[in-house]
């Protein structure tokens, strides 16, 4: 089916391309330049709205087909160029949000962004670097994304080194770049530059923003091992006061009366003969639970019968106990021991 042609009034209520962009653009430069904390409704307000915008205007260049992967950047027009920013402004815009909750599912998304950029960026040959590893996650419990961060290893003195050699020569080229930008904005503002000064002036910006998201990433992924070893150690600790909480398993006494409790060893510390599951299973298996209203089962006279024999057999231990004791102590204490009245 073929998708519903919008009416030139509804076209004229569109805002145009060139204009949503450099408003999405201008919130960000707002909210990173805002002296107010970033927590603040203002500032996430602006986030908010940058991030929309930013949908629209991807959503604009997607129906316009405006970058075509058989084309060469030679062949993109000087003014189109600052489109190719828009996946690493809405990463960058993805970062400043503040919910702890979704913190990680922006970040995720946010690195989805700058690699996108950066993808983009290496396919035109805008600049040499090393795009960013991304893996696969076979957890499911986290948030089912697709990019995870890399497993984290010990580096050696030598990958320290390289990595701190290349963290200085990106600082240099972006403050180069940053230098020529500042030469060239306010006569391409002004429109006082002819068309490849224009087009250099968007081929740096597109430059200094590779070295934002390679920063960013960095970034993104040290950020992302804390909270996921913070959510790790959270759940193992939730996990290990439960079952300190727990209580034990010990089964208790089932008796009729105060008599069969003493029998059964109220006060000893030996364990009970019988739990609650193995009483009700017992009974189970009969068909039937004492104390229902009906006749007595073959099966519940014969445990009944039982449990006599057992209390009776228990009685009589505990009497043979008592005798043996009783002429124990008088083999060792004569008759008349302790009365002292018979004294002389």
């Amino acid at each position: 089916m073929a998708p519903k042609k919008m009416s030139i009034a509804e076209e004229s209520l569109l805002p145009r391309l060139p204009e949503l962009f450099e408003t999405s653009k201008q919130l960000l430069d707002e909210v990173e330049e805002a002296a107010e904390p970033s927590t603040s409704k203002v500032i996430q307000k602006k986030v908010s709205e940058g991030l929309r915008q930013l949908e629209k205007v991807a959503e604009m260049l997607s129906q316009l087909d405006l970058f075509s992967p058989n084309e060469d950047l030679e062949e993109i027009a000087s003014t189109d160029l600052k489109y190719l920013l828009v996946p690493a402004l809405q990463g960058a815009l993805a970062m400043k949000q503040v919910n702890p909750q979704k913190r990680l599912d922006h970040l995720q998304w946010a690195r989805e962004r700058f690699i996108n950029y950066l993808s983009q960026c290496q396919f035109y040959h805008l600049a040499e670097f090393e795009l960013p590893q991304t893996t696969t996650t076979n957890n499911p419990t986290e948030n089912n994304s697709n990019t995870a961060v890399p497993s984290v290893v010990h580096p050696s003195l030598l990958d320290m080194a390289t990595k701190r050699q290349t963290k200085i020569q990106r600082y240099k080229q972006k403050k180069e770049v940053e230098q020529r930008l500042s030469a060239l904005k306010s006569a391409v503002e002004r429109g006082q530059v002819d068309d490849e000064n224009v087009r250099e002036y968007y081929l740096l910006h597109l430059r200094r923003w590779i070295v934002i998201s390679l920063e960013e990433i960095e970034s993104i992924d040290q950020e992302m091992t804390i909270l996921r070893g913070r959510d790790s150690s959270s759940e193992a600790s939730t996990s290990q006061s439960s079952l300190q909480d727990r209580p034990t398993g010990r089964p208790f006494l089932l008796a009729r009366n105060l008599t069969q409790a003493k029998v059964f060893g109220a006060g000893y510390p030996s364990l009970a003969s019988m739990t609650v599951s193995d009483w009700y299973d017992q009974y189970g298996k009969c068909g039937t639970l004492p104390g229902q209203g009906t006749p007595e089962t073959a099966c519940e006279v014969k445990m009944r019968m039982e449990e006599q024999k057992q209390k009776e057999k228990m009685d009589d231990e505990k009497t043979h106990d008592q005798a043996q004791e009783w002429d124990d102590w008088k083999d060792t204490h004569p008759r008349g021991y302790g009365n002292r009245q018979n004294m002389g």
